[in-house]
């Protein structure tokens, strides 16, 4: 029985060959930002890719209004429903109510930091 590999090694990327993707595809056609600095950031070329970035920066920015609403909205509904179960109205409504608030509100800050940063590498 044979010991070694059964292919022939035709279809294979071998390194003796030198580059074998025209569009470097490990890197070679990213620039960085700043050399000097030593976690520099590297950027693509295209500003297609650039925008679109943008835009799912912007998306996701929007989104931290509904995230308060759905927050405060499960722990009002989750406090009235153990309200409804525990017979305790509405003690558990307003706990759940302010949990749902200091979620929501974490998100909103989580949010506003995620924009900071984003505004802070472009």
């Amino acid at each position: 029985m044979p010991s070694g590999p059964i292919h022939s090694g035709e279809m294979s990327q071998d390194s003796e060959r030198g580059r074998v993707h025209p569009s470097g595809v490990h890197g070679d056609d990213e620039i960085l930002l700043r050399p000097a600095v030593p976690h520099a950031r590297r950027v693509a070329i295209d500003p297609a890719a650039r925008q679109s970035k943008r835009m799912y920066d912007g998306l996701s920015a929007s989104s931290a209004g509904l995230e308060l609403g759905i927050a405060v909205g499960l722990g009002t509904a989750f406090g009235a429903w153990l309200d409804g179960k525990a017979g305790t109205a509405p003690w558990l409504m307003i706990v759940f109510l302010i949990l749902g608030l200091i979620a929501g509100f974490r998100g909103v800050l989580r949010a506003v930091a995620r924009t900071e940063r984003a505004a802070a590498r472009d």
